[in-house]
């Protein structure tokens, strides 16, 4: 786990400044804190960051590697989980491995396979690997873009960057904003569209795409998606299917030369991670699992009941400590940290992100990062297999938008008038949403309800579950912590995505099928638990003190959110505990106390970025 840098031009030389590459490189320490390294020569730059997981000695970067007379240099962020298998692939056709990191399987797999490498990975990946003799830049991500990848192209040179801050340091790349990235920053927010930013040129590499650099240009490839075909197997074959790709997922990402962990909440998704991580330690010999979670101060005494949040964490922690026998650590975060670190959450996402729901995990991650190094969670079950309120409520279902983000009329209005007057986001929301659509394989064999499952579905994999990535990425990262996904396997997320809806929500519960499997091996009550989101803090304290700082965000008539939103609303939300605004921002979190931190976020983030907008 790290972060990269690089630019390249192929007409001319870059080698001149190489302060530019140092800087660029800088802005990704926190990623990789414990080791950089640079490669230069006329045509490249690449610097990167490195976070040390695997092999401290052998997996050092940028690695080069002579191949039949000519050198690749790779650099990568992230973590093959089919490391063995590829080795023994490629030792079976005469590779040589110096190491036993994954870096060098992933370069030498490249070198055999060349630019189909990425038909032969499982992990979470995002890399470049520089082909001297070709003078070929080859860039690619994972299938579901758990790892970040951004570039632009200035005047024939490619720049690209693990993080957008990275970029912009390299002397010609502004922040600009034009009407697109208004509309991406409060029409989709904190969510965005594959492939862009909010800032005018610079992209992201979509999931699954690849992308080759030469002296013809830039070419991007998407490399796989989600495949819709008849599911065949009945209810006994599917459960030991899925089982199986659950423990081998799990078991492979449990590779680890520093100490690793599992978040555990109590519920169904980070039980069952947590139940075979244990189990392998076990079975190993190793000593017993360490888990995390995560509470607020008071948080028990101001719980509040809701549709979206049913109970509490901390029975269901202490019912799945006691029956696995782990080491439980709780953090317990308070509210004045929960609130100093929202601007650190933005510089983490170098946007506004989901407010306190992103500085909380950052704040996890950071208490959690003293005594270790990697984490697997349960991050991705809920949009896998079904588990959302929005599978079930006609509400939902039928506001013909992003179910998580329905209150299009109220992002409208909280846009500066004179912006407003200039900018329909339900134009451009509708246009992403029946765009995405659009992707969706219906197959003749799928029952009504099946069908319009796999559109949500599609929905949620490609947006929402997205935005959750990129937080998980982000706060972690920023704490040169590493967080793993094993339901975000691809394997796993293939095979379910066929999965007739019946089957899947079987009983007529969210994830009903995943339960049906974990009886097998989880306490009842963990089974039978309501989905409960993420922990937020319910400690009125919060709610003061975000309206304390948007009030003194607002008291200065010029300051830079005044100019961009509208003030009146702003306003009206202070006066109103942000009840004013009837909807939820974004999923079923940010409500009051986050909407007011997500504006006090935008303020911070106009402040610090400085970005031009163009309308």
């Amino acid at each position: 786990m790290c972060g990269f840098v690089g630019y390249s031009n192929l007409k001319e030389n870059v080698i001149q400044d190489q302060s530019v590459i140092q800087k660029m490189n800088q802005k990704l320490q926190k990623r990789g804190p414990d080791e950089d390294g640079y490669y230069i020569n006329e045509h490249l730059a690449l610097g990167h960051k490195r976070l040390i997981v695997i092999d401290p000695e052998g997996g050092k970067q940028p690695m080069i590697k002579k191949y039949e007379t000519n050198d690749y240099i790779i650099c990568y962020n992230g973590q093959i989980y089919n490391t063995k298998e590829l080795r023994k692939e490629l030792e079976g056709n005469g590779f040589i491995f110096q190491s036993h990191s994954d870096t060098e399987v992933l370069l030498k797999s490249y070198l055999y396979y060349g630019n189909e490498v990425v038909h032969h990975l499982n992990g979470i990946f995002s890399f470049a690997i520089w082909n001297s003799k070709k003078q070929e830049l080859f860039l690619a991500r994972d299938h579901f873009g758990v790892k970040p990848l951004f570039y632009t192209l200035k005047n024939n040179t490619l720049i690209f960057a693990s993080e957008l801050k990275a970029l912009f340091e390299y002397p010609t790349i502004s922040k600009e904003i034009d009407e697109q990235g208004i509309a991406e920053m409060f029409g989709i927010g904190p969510a965005h569209t594959a492939g862009t930013t909010v800032f005018k040129n610079i992209f992201e590499l979509k999931p699954a795409h690849f992308g080759i650099f030469n002296s013809s240009g830039l070419h991007l490839e998407r490399y796989w998606k989600l495949t819709s075909k008849k599911h065949t197997d009945n209810l006994a074959q599917t459960s030991e299917k899925l089982k199986f790709l659950l423990n081998d997922a799990i078991t492979k990402q449990l590779v680890s030369d520093v100490p690793l962990c599992t978040f555990l909440s109590g519920g169904l998704d980070s039980s069952i991670i947590t139940k075979f991580a244990s189990d392998y330690c076990l079975d190993n010999g190793l000593p017993p699992l360490d888990t995390y979670s995560i509470d607020y101060v008071d948080n028990d005494k101001n719980f509040v009941k809701s549709d979206f949040q049913p109970n509490s964490d901390n029975y269901y922690i202490d019912l799945m400590n006691q029956n696995l026998h782990t080491n439980h650590h709780k953090i317990v975060i308070d509210t004045p940290e929960l609130a100093s670190s929202l601007e650190d959450a933005m510089i983490a996402r170098d946007m506004p992100g989901m407010a306190d729901i992103d500085s909380s995990l950052l704040l996890f991650c950071q208490n959690v990062k003293k005594e270790m190094t990697v984490s697997l969670t349960g991050e991705c079950a809920d949009e896998i297999f079904g588990g959302y309120p929005w599978f079930f409520r006609e509400d939902a279902l039928k506001s013909h938008t992003f179910p998580w983000s329905i209150a299009l009329l109220e992002r409208q209005k909280l846009l500066n008038p004179t912006i407003c007057e200039k900018i329909n986001l339900k134009e451009y929301v509708d246009f992403r949403y029946h765009e995405s659509l659009a992707e969706v394989e219906i197959l003749d064999t799928d029952s009504k309800e099946t069908a319009e499952k796999r559109k949500i579905s599609h929905l949620t994999l490609n947006w929402f579950m997205q935005t959750l990535l990129d937080r998980s990425d982000r706060m972690a990262m920023y704490n040169g912590f590493e967080l793993r996904v094993p339901f975000c396997d691809y394997r796993l997320a293939q095979y379910v995505w066929n999965i007739p809806w019946e089957m899947k929500a079987l009983n007529g519960r969210e994830k009903g099928l995943l339960r049906y499997i974990a009886r097998d091996f989880l306490p009842a009550e963990i089974v039978d638990r309501k989905k409960s989101p993420y922990p937020k803090t319910h400690n009125p304290t919060y709610l003061a003190k975000v309206k304390s700082m948007l009030t003194d965000i607002m008291k200065d008539k010029n300051a830079p959110i005044n100019h961009l939103l509208n003030r009146d609303v702003i306003l009206d939300i202070l006066n109103t505990d942000g009840k004013s605004f009837t909807r939820p921002w974004f999923g079923q979190l940010m409500t009051g106390p986050q909407l007011m931190a997500y504006l006090c976020q935008v303020n911070m983030w106009l402040e610090r970025y400085q970005p031009k907008i163009e309308l």
